[in-house]
């Protein structure tokens, strides 16, 4: 008869889950996790293939977290404002899995930066439904708003500035109407933001 496993895949994605929020993506090393769930190395190696896949899988449900809930508060109405407020209070409450989603200036995995992105897009269709912007211009405005949260959320977490909500509000629509005025991120001048990350990183 079949030994039952003791370890169970999703107990392991649960405790790298909970460190990743807590510590980062860079605290997950197989002895770490193994530690703050109680159990031997053994069964990560059995459960996946590397820690690589183990990290991808820890941000793919940050990724969805971030997606369903996290990113989703509502404070004014506003979604796209809503959504850059969310991102703001976020990197506050969680330092360490901020600090982590940055590698060299970009955010360091496609998983997240597709996730912002798209959650981008979104937000600004919704809360301007009547614009005739192609994709591609949507999208400059889109990196524009998120170069400027993301910069602002720095500043607060490394604790360079503070800022009400009344200010951050004030300085996301002024950089919004100023992005959506005027296309600074245009194909023939910039081929892709650099905050965004083209692939996953290796770990």
């Amino acid at each position: 008869m079949a030994r039952k496993k003791e370890i169970s895949k999703s107990k392991i994605l649960d405790v790298a889950y909970r460190m990743a929020v807590k510590d980062g993506i860079e605290s997950l090393t197989a002895r770490s996790i193994a530690k703050a769930g109680h159990f031997s190395t053994q069964p990560l190696y059995l459960e996946f293939k590397s820690m690589s896949e183990l990290r991808n899988q820890v941000l793919k449900r940050i990724s969805h977290e971030l997606r369903t809930d996290t990113l989703q508060k509502k404070y004014t109405g506003k979604p796209l404002i809503d959504l850059d407020l969310s991102y703001i209070y976020f990197a506050e409450k969680y330092v360490n899995l901020f600090k982590a989603m940055f590698v060299d200036g970009k955010f360091g995995s496609k998983i997240i930066s597709d996730t912002l992105m798209e959650l981008g897009i979104e937000k600004f269709k919704a809360q301007y439904p009547n614009t005739d912007y192609s994709d591609e211009r949507i999208r400059g405005i889109v990196i524009a708003n998120w170069i400027t949260t993301a910069g602002m959320a720095a500043l607060v977490v490394n604790k360079i500035a503070r800022f009400s909500q009344e200010q951050i509000i004030n300085v996301l629509n002024a950089q919004i109407h100023d992005a959506m005025l005027n296309d600074w991120l245009a194909k023939s001048r910039v081929n892709e933001s650099p905050l965004f990350a083209n692939e996953d990183l290796p770990y």
